[in-house]
């Protein structure tokens, strides 16, 4: 019988091989690592209510943390190590993060405070270590 993988946008996919499995995970994961590129690369600067300074140290190191999440996720698909179930609920958390960093950053005109990026350092620890682990089941 062949599995399923339901997208959120409802589409479902039928995919009798592990080729197919693979090229499937490897496109999403590919699609959700450019959309997560292209939404950090604000290079806006000034401070302001939901205004990216990039030379804000807090917010380039926070910045910095989750491209290498993403690599190491995208490299998981792109060898395998990560299936696609894996890599959407690795991508759903680097999201939240992502979320929570532009919240912060709008209450503090565009930049974090110490506490803020201890907290989203916590998170990213916690993706750090799920992404390690799905990678060596």
């Amino acid at each position: 019988m062949p599995s399923q993988l339901i997208l959120q946008a409802g589409v479902s996919i039928h995919m009798n091989n592990t080729f197919t499995k693979s090229l499937l995970a490897l496109a999403v994961g590919g699609l959700m690592l450019a959309g997560s590129a292209s939404a950090q690369t604000s290079t806006t600067s000034g401070a302001g209510p939901g205004v990216v300074d990039p030379g804000h140290p807090r917010v380039n190191e926070v910045n910095q943390r989750e491209e290498n999440q993403q690599q190491r996720i995208g490299n998981g698909v792109k060898n395998g190590e990560l299936n696609a179930h894996q890599t959407a609920n690795l991508e759903k958390r680097e999201a939240n993060v992502q979320n929570r960093e532009q919240r912060d950053m709008a209450k503090n005109g565009g930049h974090l405070t110490k506490a803020e990026q201890r907290g989203i350092n916590r998170q990213q620890n916690r993706i750090s270590k799920s992404i390690y682990k799905d990678k060596h089941e």
